[in-house]
């Protein structure tokens, strides 16, 4: 008799897990002073909030101290898989001859760790069971290249992975979004920063990629709306529907402004700073 297949390994987890992580994002990762964050810091260098144990020194007072970039960030876990698979538990500060290469691999993670994400939450939807058997190929390479070590995940052309993912995700968003009756609108991309959409029929909308900066999209309908990548910093989301809509992460939400009104998926929390 043949052997049936080994079952799957599990995901990774795919939500950031600070107590396990080196505060990669707090180190690798650069950023420029703005309305998100409150200094420049380069690339490598800790952040001056960074304790030595690190932790952050403002984590509860983050958007009072002008630091809301932080709070709208998301590694999708990829901090805590460098940390304590990647590198085994070798912190940058006992070990620094990691640092260069810790670094440096930090982002490829993160980005493997979203498409994970992305195809986990396509194989829940049922109506994308077309493609589901693709996206298993796709999470079970992806998964397998999350457990390299430095050396190859360096060499990893991840653009080229990211482009497979991203077919089986847009034929994913394809067949959801279908099922809304009548014509969708296509902003895919757009730039609709501070646009006026209150009250905006955009039930199954493309909005892939769209510019949704300080926007008004209170009591917008964005029921199955495709909202992968979308850029929702600052936009008003009071008494908005977005229930049922695709892709969308905590990260979009923490990053915009919401109030009890505000229907979200059920998989994801109301942010604290919502009134």
């Amino acid at each position: 008799m043949p052997q049936s297949p080994p079952p799957p390994l599990p995901l990774p987890l795919l939500q950031a897990d600070c107590a396990n992580c080196f505060a990669l994002c707090c180190v690798a990762l650069p950023f420029a002073r703005s309305s998100d964050f409150a200094v420049n810091k380069p690339a490598g260098t800790p952040c001056k909030n960074l304790r030595q144990d690190f932790r952050c020194g403002i984590h509860t007072r983050l958007r009072d101290q002008g630091f809301q970039g932080c709070t709208v960030f998301d590694c999708f876990g990829a901090g805590q898989q460098i940390s304590q698979v990647t590198f085994d538990g070798r912190d940058w500060r006992t070990h620094p001859e990691t640092r260069a290469e810790m670094f440096d691999v930090f982002p490829v993670m993160r980005q493997l760790h979203e498409l994970l994400f992305y195809a986990d939450q396509a194989l829940g939807l049922p109506e994308a069971a077309p493609v589901h058997p693709g996206l298993r190929r796709m999470l079970a390479e992806t998964e397998e290249w999350t457990r390299a070590d430095a050396g190859s995940l360096a060499t990893l052309d991840v653009a080229a992975l990211r482009g497979r993912v991203n077919t089986l995700l847009l034929e994913t968003s394809e067949l959801v979004r279908a099922k809304v009756p009548g014509r969708k609108k296509n902003h895919r991309g757009a730039d609709l920063m501070g646009a006026r959409l209150s009250g905006a029929n955009l039930r199954g909308a493309n909005l892939r990629g769209a510019y949704l900066i300080a926007a008004d999209l209170s009591r917008a309908d964005l029921r199955t709306a495709d909202l992968i990548g979308a850029d929702l910093r600052d936009a008003n989301l009071r008494g908005a529907d977005l229930r049922g809509a695709v892709f969308l992460t905590q990260p979009q939400l923490n990053a915009a402004h919401g109030d009890p009104n505000t229907q979200i998926p059920a998989t994801l929390t109301r942010p604290g700073h919502w009134t």
